[in-house]
């Protein structure tokens, strides 16, 4: 599987950008999808994950209730809508594939496949 990671940008604070995460490959259906983000000087953090179909989601308790991810099978992409942007929000977003479509990891080294990351940056 293949990631292409998409859709990073600069925006205010209290804002809001979507995330792309267009997966090339077969048998989309046999993996969950996660977000990570990394800010500099910080280690790679869960964001968010979505099961097979989409109908399980886990979220970050920093991003619940903010962030929303969805899957569109057809497209084999994955999406993170980002609302009300915080300045903290601002880090390197990386998509991740692993082929447990069931479970939802949070860790990255759970991770089989890498995006190549997007820089979202959130100004004050």
């Amino acid at each position: 599987v293949q990631l292409q990671a998409s859709g990073g940008g600069l925006v205010q604070a209290g804002g809001s950008l979507r995330l792309s995460c267009a997966a090339s490959g077969r048998d989309f259906n046999n993996y969950s999808m996660g977000w990570f983000r990394q800010a500099p000087g910080k280690e790679r953090e869960f964001v968010t994950a979505v099961g097979r179909g989409g109908v399980t989601t886990y979220y970050a308790d920093s991003v619940k209730g903010r962030f929303t991810i969805s899957i569109d099978n057809a497209k084999n992409t994955v999406y993170l809508q980002m609302n009300s942007l915080k300045p903290e929000d601002t880090a390197v977003y990386y998509c991740a594939a692993v082929a447990t479509p069931l479970r939802l990891p949070s860790t990255p080294g759970a991770y089989d496949y890498w995006g190549q990351g997007t820089q979202v940056t959130v100004s004050s």
